[in-house]
C-alpha cells in the first residue's frame, strides 16, 4: 500500500507547492497591473494573468464569501496560502507516519 500511497502524496504535495507559487505570482501581477507598472494589454502579460486567474480565482472567490470586508484590503490570498500550507503540512505528517510505521512495527 505504501508503494502507491507515498508517491501519490508526494505528487499532491508538489502540486500544492506549485499552486502556492501560482497564488504569489497572481497577487504580484495584480499589484503590478494596479500600479500601472506592467501593461495589462500586453499579450504575454494577458496570457499569464488569464491562466493564473483561471487557476487561483475560483478558490479566492470562495474564501471572499466568508471573509468580512476590510475596506479595500483583500486578505483572501493570505487565507488561501495558509490553507494550502495547512494541507501540505498534513500531507507531510502522513508521509512521515508512512515512513516511520515500518520501522516501528
Amino acid at each position: 500500500m505504501d508503494i502507491i500511497f507515498k508517491p501519490m502524496l508526494d505528487f499532491v504535495s508538489a502540486v500544492l507547492g506549485l499552486f502556492r507559487w501560482a497564488i504569489i505570482v497572481y497577487v504580484i501581477i495584480n499589484l503590478l497591473e494596479s500600479f500601472k507598472i506592467i501593461n495589462p494589454y500586453s499579450q504575454f502579460v494577458y496570457k499569464i494573468h488569464n491562466f493564473l486567474f483561471s487557476i487561483v480565482e475560483p478558490f479566492l472567490a470562495g474564501i471572499r464569501r466568508f471573509l468580512p470586508n476590510f475596506g479595500g484590503i483583500d486578505l483572501s490570498p493570505v487565507v488561501l496560502l495558509l490553507l494550502v500550507s495547512l494541507i501540505d503540512g498534513i500531507i507531510y505528517q502522513i508521509i512521515i507516519k508512512l515512513i516511520l510505521s515500518p520501522i516501528a512495527g
